[in-house]
């Protein structure tokens, strides 16, 4: 049963119950980017300089190398560009997310929430990473939480603007969600090797 959740200082979420660890039933709070985007003080970038750091970013992803410079520009088109000061949340922990983010310029934090608030930092994102792609694909819950650790820019693309991207040019949201399947692949490896290593007591 879906609820409504209006807490002081928080983005505007709505939230279905959904199970916690201990088998009682919690809040999953779905958020999307223009709430985060106030929350955060996320300003508007300029488009055309947006663009041209994503195409410089992305000229050399693995699966976006057929494309050119013109079409990478059109990709990033389908993106919102901001700018958003230091020791913002872009990302919360366990929301319900619906848009993804490319980091263009700067650093930001990725942290595991413990029981008792304390922080985890399990990876750190740079200029041409991509945080939240899985919540946008599968509409599951965030796994981590993602914090500037400087003044960045970030390219937002939410789930509309995928639906769209997929709709009118089928070809280069192929090459993106080819793009995305392969980050995903590759972090997917990264975790296995870890927990090989730890099972194995390396």
């Amino acid at each position: 049963m879906k609820k409504q959740l209006d807490r002081p200082g928080s983005p505007a979420v709505s939230a279905e119950g959904a199970p916690s660890d201990d088998g009682e039933e919690r809040a999953t709070a779905t958020v999307d980017w223009d709430a985060r985007a106030r929350q955060a003080r996320a300003q508007p970038f300029d488009e055309r300089r947006a663009c041209d750091l994503f195409v410089q970013l992305w000229e050399a992803e693995t699966h976006l190398v057929g494309l050119s410079p013109a079409e990478l520009g059109r990709i990033a088109e389908h993106f919102r560009h901001f700018t958003v000061p230091a020791g913002q949340e872009v990302i919360g922990q366990d929301e319900q997310g619906n848009y993804l983010l490319v980091v263009l310029e700067g650093r930001v934090g990725v942290e595991r929430v413990q029981r008792g608030g304390s922080r985890v930092r399990v990876a750190e994102a740079r200029a041409g990473d991509m945080l939240g792609e899985m919540s946008v694909l599968d509409a599951g819950s965030r796994f981590s939480a993602c914090t500037t650790l400087t003044p960045c820019i970030v390219a937002v693309l939410d789930a509309r603007r995928l639906d769209a991207m997929m709709a009118n040019e089928p070809r280069l949201a192929m090459a993106l969600l080819a793009s995305l399947a392969r980050r995903l692949s590759l972090r997917l490896r990264q975790v296995s090797a870890r927990l090989s290593a730890l099972l194995s007591g390396g």
